[in-house]
């Protein structure tokens, strides 16, 4: 599978570490979330046929973190996104 990074071109899925689910951006306030919210956000994951966003890290590569858009039952990527610009537009910067 090649994975066309967004800043280095087409790479092969080897150089790259699969992290999961991509709404691991989104992780909760850790000042106001209730335990059953941080419950839901660190084990319960969906498992979709079909079209699905992804982290992905670029080990042996520039160290980036990757969102990709990935069909799961063809593995067919539409999109691939710098994690960081995904979680700035999410209002989420650090």
């Amino acid at each position: 599978m090649i994975i066309n990074h967004p800043i280095l071109g087409p790479r092969d899925a080897a150089e790259f570490v699969y992290l999961g689910d991509a709404a691991l951006i989104n992780r909760p306030d850790g000042m106001t979330a209730s335990v059953e919210t941080f419950h839901d956000y660190l084990y319960l994951r969906d498992n979709p046929a079909g079209e699905h966003r992804e982290l992905w890290y670029h080990e042996q590569g520039d160290r980036s973190w990757l969102v990709v858009t990935r069909n799961t039952v063809t593995h067919e990527i539409t999109k691939v996104e710098l994690a960081r610009d995904v979680a700035r537009a999410q209002g989420r910067s650090k």
